[in-house]
């Protein structure tokens, strides 16, 4: 028995979610007493991955979209048990296209390990992750997508076997071009961000979340409406209709708080709110806020963690 794991990378270099996958593949693993095989591309350090519970590794070509990669990964997990893909950006096209081919059971917005196999059930947020869920996966070969920073990553000392195989992929579409939107921390990578809204009054005054940003080595991001108007590039839009984090530390500047970028945050393990408005909805889902103007608040913050680490 196996339990499959897609283990994406980039420019060779594996994303923190991709040993989370590892980790959760093989925690499962170990309560099927299955082995745990790990597909990613011909780029990446394959060997790397032994260390975070990889029994065996394949290397392939991999499919310019998410159509292409399900299709070279149903080839691949026709004798699997299980397969794990990390909820990032590409994961999450690439789980239920994966889902459909096998005409498999999918588990999104996973936030836990298997609570048990036989039946096989799991914690999974609900309801823009306002809830807390557990559901029973039917079938022989359930699909595990689980929200990256939500597991942890586990060092082993084990070594995985590497091999390179040949696999076709079904490609819908052609990718003509590629834009790298920053070289910055990637959003769905992030332990830290600080996000700014409106409430900065304009683009020209985003120096100071940079500059808050720089400090914690953080991730830097922002409210829909902040990207509608162009102050900030759509990559960088948090929220229901934007991108979903989950970092340890979540800092909201100048932002309001509406009920779609709440539903994009709320799986943050700590919010810090900063606003004038005292009312600002906000408020109600942070851990700690302070009532006070961006511009007077975010230098004093940005002096005192210095400090700190100078001291430190």
């Amino acid at each position: 028995m196996s339990i499959l794991v897609f283990v994406e990378d980039w420019n060779g270099v594996y994303k923190k979610a991709s040993f989370e996958a590892v980790g959760y593949a093989k925690s499962w693993a170990s309560m099927i007493d299955a082995k745990v095989v790990a597909v990613t591309s011909t780029q990446a350090p394959a060997a790397e991955l032994g260390g975070y519970g990889a029994d065996h590794c394949i290397q392939i070509e991999l499919g310019q979209t998410a159509m292409g990669i399900a299709g070279q990964l149903e080839a691949l997990s026709s004798s699997a048990s299980g397969v794990v893909i990390a909820g990032t950006s590409l994961g999450r096209s690439v789980a239920p296209a994966l889902a459909a081919l096998k005409d498999a059971a999918l588990s999104t917005n996973t936030i836990s390990l298997p609570l048990g196999t036989a039946p096989f059930q799991i914690k999974r947020g609900a309801f823009s992750s306002k809830s807390i869920e557990t559901i029973e996966l039917s079938g022989a070969s359930p699909i595990i997508s689980f929200v990256p920073n939500s597991i942890g990553i586990k060092v082993t000392s084990g070594e995985g076997a590497v091999e390179t195989q040949e696999i076709s992929s079904l490609e819908l579409l052609k990718v003509i071009g590629t834009e790298v939107a920053s070289g910055k921390v990637a959003l769905p990578e992030a332990e830290a961000v600080v996000s700014g809204g409106r409430g900065l009054k304009g683009p020209e005054n985003w120096g100071i979340i940079e500059e808050l940003a720089e400090v914690l080595g953080a991730a830097t991001a922002c409210s829909k409406p902040v990207s509608d108007i162009g102050w900030r590039p759509h990559s960088e839009h948090v929220g229901q209709t934007g991108i979903q984090v989950n970092p340890n530390l979540y800092i909201a500047i100048g932002i309001s708080g509406a009920i779609q970028h709440l539903a994009g945050v709320s799986a943050s393990k700590t919010i810090v709110v900063v606003n004038t408005d005292p009312e600002a909805p906000f408020f109600k889902a942070a851990d700690y806020g302070i009532v006070g103007d961006a511009f007077e608040v975010v230098p004093k913050l940005v002096n005192a963690l210095r400090a700190f680490k100078a001291a430190s």
